[in-house]
C-alpha cells in the first residue's frame, strides 16, 4: 500500500503560516533542501488544498525557466537543490482539493471537488509511489480525522510567530504518534518524524 507523508515547516510555537499566510519566517537551510530533493524519486503524487497549490504553482515552474520572476515563498536563494526539486513536482501527478478554483495550468495538475475518504483509500491501494501533502492544512485536518496520514515530517523553526494559522484543528480524537527521527541542524531547525501509531 502507497503511504501518505505529510511535510511542513512550523514555528516553534506551532504555526504554519502568519495570520495572512506568509511563509517569510522560515529559516532557509540548504542541508534540508538536499534531503527533499533526495526524496523526489520516493514520490509521485502530490495532495494540495487551493491556496497551498496557488502558491507553489506561481513560484515552481518558473524556477525551470531561471527567469528569477517569482518570489521565493521563503526568502530563500535559488539553488541546483531547488531546481531538481522544481522539476521533482513538476513530473508528478497534482490533485488539488478545491470547490472555487476553476482551471489549473501547472502540468500534471487536476481539480478535485471533494474530500472523500474512500477514494484517498482507493488511491493509497493503487500501483505507485508515496502520496506527500505540503501546507494545506484544512485538507491534512481532513485526512488526519479519517486516520489517512502514515506519516508526519515537522521542520520546526528557530522561530516564534506569537500567533498564526495552525495546521491541525477540528480533528475529533487524540491520535498517537510514534518518533521515528529527530535530527538537529545548524541553522537551528529540527526535523521530526512520526509515524502514525494507534487511536487511545
Amino acid at each position: 500500500m502507497r503511504k501518505i507523508m505529510m511535510f511542513n515547516r512550523v514555528s516553534a510555537d506551532g504555526y504554519f503560516a502568519t495570520p495572512e499566510g506568509s511563509l517569510d519566517w522560515v529559516v532557509p537551510d540548504e542541508d534540508i533542501a538536499k534531503a527533499g530533493a533526495e526524496g523526489i524519486p520516493d514520490t509521485d503524487t502530490v495532495l494540495f488544498g487551493r491556496r497551498t497549490y496557488e502558491m507553489f504553482a506561481s513560484f515552481w515552474p518558473k524556477v525551470l525557466d531561471d527567469s528569477g520572476t517569482a518570489p521565493d515563498p521563503h526568502g530563500g536563494q535559488r539553488s541546483q537543490q531547488q531546481r531538481a526539486f522544481a522539476e521533482g513536482l513538476t513530473a508528478m501527478t497534482k490533485l488539488v482539493f478545491s470547490r472555487t478554483l476553476q482551471e489549473v495550468t501547472w502540468k500534471s495538475s487536476r481539480i478535485v471537488r471533494e474530500l472523500d475518504p474512500r477514494a484517498i483509500e482507493e488511491l493509497k491501494n493503487q500501483p505507485g509511489k508515496g502520496i506527500i501533502i505540503f501546507g494545506s492544512g484544512t485538507i491534512v485536518s481532513q485526512l488526519t480525522e479519517h486516520g489517512l496520514i502514515d506519516e508526519y515530517q515537522f521542520i520546526v523553526s528557530p522561530v516564534l510567530l506569537g500567533r498564526g494559522k495552525a495546521l491541525i484543528a477540528d480533528v475529533s480524537q487524540r491520535l498517537k504518534l510514534d518518533l521515528l527521527e529527530a535530527k538537529p541542524y545548524p541553522s537551528g531547525n529540527v526535523m521530526l518524524r512520526y509515524a502514525t501509531c494507534s487511536i487511545p
